[in-house]
């Protein structure tokens, strides 16, 4: 089971911090990644972060605005997120696999899904 929080109304520039907890699993054998969506389009890629935490991925939409992080002692992944502008606007999800993904930017690369958090940037 996947469970984010941490999602809310910010206006734009301001932050806001995602978590996601993993549950009923061995969270340090799953790479994670974070996805978002807006109504009528598909979910798009935003991070990613391999078993060791050591290796991340950006979409460039985000690039230098978000940073994803994981503590496998506390089975979490978190998505800080800075700068934010109204089109970062969507229903964030946590996405995991098994190992790791061929396809970690997209989203049939991954196996279990939370059931998403509003993030919502005002201008």
């Amino acid at each position: 089971q996947l469970v984010e929080s941490g999602g809310g109304l910010v206006q734009a520039g301001g932050s806001l911090s995602l978590s996601c907890v993993v549950s009923g699993r061995l969270f340090s054998s799953y790479a994670m990644a974070w996805f978002r969506r807006v109504p009528e389009k598909e979910r798009e890629f935003v991070a990613s972060i391999n078993l060791s935490g050591v290796n991340t991925a950006y979409a460039d939409s985000v690039k230098g605005r978000y940073t994803i992080s994981r503590d496998n002692a506390k089975n979490t992944v978190n998505l800080e997120m800075k700068a934010l502008q109204p089109e970062d606007t969507a229903v964030y999800y946590c996405a995991a696999v098994p190992w790791g993904s061929l396809r970690p930017n997209l989203p049939s690369g991954y196996t279990d899904w939370g059931q998403g958090t509003q993030v919502t940037v005002s201008s």
